[in-house]
This record gives C-alpha cells, sequence and structure tokens, in this order.
C-alpha cells in the first residue's frame, strides 16, 4: 500500500565527499539543502521499509520518447566517480564487498546515498521515466505506479529525484534563460501545494528550453496521487536555486478522511 512520497533534488554535491572536491565556496549553500534532503529522507524512512525510487533518465539511457520502463533493481551499486570521488552507495544492504557499476544512473546514487544516510535497513529500487515523455505518459506513470503499489499489503514509499529549472543564473549550468524565474515560481508554487491539475498543465516544450530536467518526474508524482479526490497534503522544506538550479524538497501524504484512513 502506497503510504507516502518525498521529493528530493539530484546534486552530487549532496555527498560530503564530493563538496570537498567541489570547494570550500559552496559549503554554506549546501549544508542547508543536505539538511532538509535528510530530514525527507528520514520522515519516508520512519513510514515504511522499502522506497521506490522515481527518477528522469538521461539522454540515451532510453530508446525514444514515452520510453519509460527502465527498473535498476535493488542489488545495485554505483559510485560516485565520474562526478570526482569514487564514493560507493548501494539500494539496499551494505556496499563493501560489491562491484559497482560505474554508469548506474545519478537518480539511483542520489538515493542509495540517502537511504545509507538516514535508514541503511531501507531497500529500494528505481524506476527511470524518459526525458522525452509527454505529459500523458508521465501522468500514466505514475498512475500505473500508484496502483501496483496499493495492490501490494505492506506499505511502500515513493523517492522522487529530480531538479527544477537549470538556466536561472548567469553562473547556472545551462545559463541564464530570462523566462526561468516565472516558470519556476509557478512549478514550485504547484509543488508546494500538490497542485496536480498545474503539474498536469506543465508546458512540455518549454520546460525543456529552460531545462526542467525534472518535468517528467514531477508530472508523474502528479499521477502518484491522481486516484485521490483531493490534492496531497505537502510539507515543503527547501526551494531555492542557489548554483542557478532550482532545487525543491517536500514530503507528500495523501489527503485522510475524518475517521484518518486515506480518502481515496
Amino acid at each position: 500500500m502506497f503510504c507516502v512520497a518525498s521529493l528530493v533534488p539530484s546534486p552530487p554535491v549532496l555527498v560530503p565527499e564530493l563538496e570537498g572536491a567541489a570547494g570550500s565556496a559552496v559549503e554554506g549553500a549546501v549544508a542547508e539543502l543536505r539538511a532538509a534532503v535528510s530530514a525527507a529522507g528520514r520522515e519516508l524512512a520512519a513510514r515504511v521499509s522499502r522506497w521506490v525510487v522515481v527518477g528522469v533518465a538521461e539522454p540515451g539511457e532510453g530508446s525514444g520518447a514515452g520510453d519509460s520502463g527502465r527498473v535498476i533493481g535493488a542489488d545495485a551499486v554505483g559510485t560516485f566517480r565520474g562526478y570526482g570521488v569514487d564514493v560507493r552507495v548501494g539500494l539496499s544492504g551494505p556496499v563493501a564487498e560489491r562491484v559497482a557499476d560505474v554508469l548506474l544512473p545519478l537518480p539511483a546514487l542520489i538515493a542509495g546515498w540517502l537511504r545509507e544516510q538516514v535508514a541503511p535497513e531501507t531497500v529500494a529500487e528505481c524506476r527511470l521515466i524518459s526525458a522525452d515523455a509527454t505529459a500523458e505518459e508521465s501522468l500514466a506513470f505514475g498512475r500505473t505506479l500508484r496502483a501496483e503499489l496499493d495492490a501490494e499489503s505492506e506499505p511502500v514509499g515513493v523517492l522522487v529525484v529530480a531538479d527544477g529549472a537549470a538556466t536561472l543564473s548567469l553562473k547556472a549550468p545551462r545559463y541564464l534563460d530570462e523566462r526561468a524565474e516565472g516558470v519556476q515560481a509557478d512549478i514550485d508554487q504547484a509543488l508546494s501545494a500538490g497542485d496536480r491539475k498545474a503539474l498536469a498543465a506543465l508546458d512540455t516544450a518549454l520546460c525543456a528550453a529552460i531545462e526542467v530536467e525534472g518535468r517528467p518526474a514531477y508530472q508523474a508524482l502528479a499521477g502518484l496521487f491522481a486516484a485521490d479526490p483531493a490534492d496531497p497534503q505537502v510539507e515543503t522544506r527547501y526551494a531555492a536555486a542557489p548554483f542557478g538550479v532550482a532545487y525543491h524538497v517536500s514530503v507528500w501524504r495523501p489527503t485522510l478522511s475524518a475517521d484518518g484512513g486515506v480518502t481515496s
């Protein structure tokens, strides 16, 4: 049974060893973000011992638009070597004696790191949605996942790993796009409100132009709650763009009925 979701971003500097590699200038900016991400992970871990991680596939990881179905199993182990330091993480159990996949996608790496920080006994798997998935495909991804999880007898949580616009400053990875600030403000408002309709209506072409890489995952998150008669209860932990990339951290819970049960 699905019971809770957490949304976190994917900057590799969340990992302390990589923060050092990036230089001391990022320390203050990262500390608040890391604390928020850890808190969101702990809230997920307090409710469930199994996570399904939802992330966006990098270009080339899928075979085309709408190819949303790659599953990375709980036995996966990866490394942040490609981001500067050989920090090994996994989606379950200890990783010291296991072979690391140097190509493990970033959402799985971030999930593995967070799992080890807040709940090393947790077992996770990762499902990737295509960066080219349409709005409807993304919503369907979330709806299908919700139906699958609700059919299970044990409680399961979802960890969505996704970033917002990467064009919010001159020093941003994709440089500055003057349209990005307004669009990202609308996205942050929709995420903080759990506004499923607004997330479903995101302009896919505009989001692609301003490098909102997490757009399909945000819409999958909306689809995850689509069966509920009311928008979810959302607790936002962080919403800022310290490096010109928008990062949003929040915890999403299905709306409860008067008797304390899920309204759906």
